[in-house]
């Protein structure tokens, strides 16, 4: 039977330092094995039919652990969270560090947390940043001709928003785990480098059009999704604080305004997306008029 030892790291994570005895592991590889040779297909053969020698040379070894690792680790991940209070808002971050034939293996798997956040005196500063806004937006002669207000009146309502949410960006704490951002990251990059080559640069040369080294952008790209998830996790906090909710009226008003019946079916299906769009939304409603 396999064992495991958990501890807390910083930024909401965890850590576990799972072993699982040689035993279990031949356990485990005959079944990934018997599993595969139920779904051979050789020639002379039907599904399932294959002899036992003849699945055995169509089998890699390698063929095997990877169906090994895919059915057995899941499967370990899930009794362990049965077992903790543990609460991951993302996939794990799964590392053999120890896999020989005939040892126990030593697997480390990396857990991502909602961060623990605090508010702080959010409302405080969102109220300075509107008035101090309020105060820059008296028109004096000065400055010129008078604005036209329709015009000016989405760019303002845009740039007052930026401002509280850089306020409240500054004034709240909430540490994102680095497993969150370096996942993210790993995404950006690889979508930066497909746009590249569709382009027919290759990354360095695009860097260097940039004046930029790979460093350099990673740097960049971190600070933006670090920020991009913190505001996120501090607009929910907000939201639950204020009891903000979306009500089935809310759901219904949206899909009413969809008038294609495919499109209005796959919105129902994501309704949970859609609910969390409206939350968001009722949130950044909530600040702009403290």
């Amino acid at each position: 039977m396999y064992s495991y030892k958990s501890k807390k790291l910083p930024k909401q994570t965890i850590e576990i330092e799972l072993t699982i005895p040689n035993d279990d592991i031949k356990k485990e590889k005959k079944e990934a094995f018997l599993k595969l040779q139920r779904e051979l297909t050789v020639e002379g053969f039907r599904k399932g039919k294959v002899p036992l020698p003849i699945a055995e040379k169509h089998l890699s070894p390698e063929a095997i652990y990877q169906e090994m690792i895919r059915l057995m680790l899941p499967r370990i991940y899930d009794e362990i969270l049965k077992k903790e209070v543990f609460k991951p808002i993302m996939n794990p971050k799964v590392e053999l560090v120890k896999a020989k034939e005939d040892e126990d293996w030593q697997v480390k798997i990396v857990i991502a947390e909602k961060p623990a956040v605090e508010l702080n005196d959010y409302k405080k500063v969102v109220k300075e940043v509107k008035e101090k806004n309020k105060k820059s937006a008296i028109w004096t002669p000065e400055k010129g001709s008078t604005p036209s207000p329709k015009t000016e009146n989405k760019e303002d309502n845009s740039k007052l928003l930026n401002l509280i949410l850089e306020a409240v960006l500054k004034e709240a704490k909430a540490e994102v785990a680095d497993l969150i951002i370096d996942e993210e990251l790993s995404h950006r990059l690889a979508r930066l480098v497909d746009d590249v080559e569709k382009i027919g640069l290759t990354t360095d040369s695009y860097l260097k059009s940039k004046n930029l080294t790979m460093d350099q952008l990673k740097a960049s790209y971190k600070k933006e999704i670090e920020d991009t998830y913190k505001l996120e996790f501090i607009l929910n906090e907000i939201a639950d604080k204020e009891n903000i909710k979306v009500e089935k009226q809310d759901i219904d008003r949206l899909l009413a305004n969809i008038k294609d019946e495919k499109e209005r079916q796959v919105a129902v299906e994501n309704s949970y997306y859609y609910a969390s769009i409206l939350r968001k939304q009722k949130t950044i409603d909530f600040l702009l008029a403290l």
